[in-house]
């Protein structure tokens, strides 16, 4: 065997080292791109976390511009998340919930103990909702006009940049929008 022949596995590696290296630093905002948007969110009748009698349906998300807001309680990122969420819904940003998977007593015990920024948040405990809306993990993040229909969705923790650089200026193009281009 020629000694140039023994680098050849050593090539290979450093060669598929360096290509997912700069893998993990790529742009991935636009990776998974949702096919609902500009579409309606799908119907659904399904009942809060908050109160399992108050069944709740897709009429009412309408009428504000507003987050929806995928979590759940063993998804470790979005306990990174939910103090920023916190931060937007006491700025008066409206925030849906959608507890995705979980177990609603511990979601409650969750929301208790970290404090709720939902309007109310909708259990989701068999995830189809969240396979209706085409989600892939917790969290997810959808921004939804006044008339319920799916304008951005963003994948993964919602913090001060992802609110600065991608939401926020979408979130008051349609309030803008939604006014008649009037000042708010």
């Amino acid at each position: 065997m020629k000694r140039w022949q023994l680098f050849v596995p050593l090539i290979l590696f450093l060669g598929l080292s360096a290509l997912l290296y700069v893998g993990l630093f790529r742009d991935r905002t636009d990776a998974l791109p949702s096919p609902l948007l500009n579409k309606p969110l799908p119907e659904f009748t399904l009942a809060t976390i908050e109160t399992p009698e108050r069944v709740v349906t897709v009429e009412e998300l309408k009428g504000k511009v507003a987050l929806l807001n995928v979590w759940a309680t063993w998804c470790i990122s979005c306990k990174v998340e939910h103090p920023f969420l916190m931060t937007l819904a006491n700025q008066g940003i409206p925030v849906y919930g959608v507890n995705y998977k979980d177990d609603r007593d511990k979601a409650i015990k969750w929301l208790q103990a970290l404090g709720d920024p939902y309007l109310f948040s909708i259990n989701d405990s068999d995830g189809t909702l969240g396979v209706n809306l085409g989600v892939y993990g917790a969290p997810e993040t959808y921004l939804i006009d006044a008339d319920g229909i799916i304008r951005y969705k963003h994948t993964g923790i919602v913090n001060d940049n992802v609110w600065n650089n991608d939401l926020k200026p979408r979130y008051e193009q349609l309030l803008h929008e939604q006014h008649g281009g009037r000042s708010l």
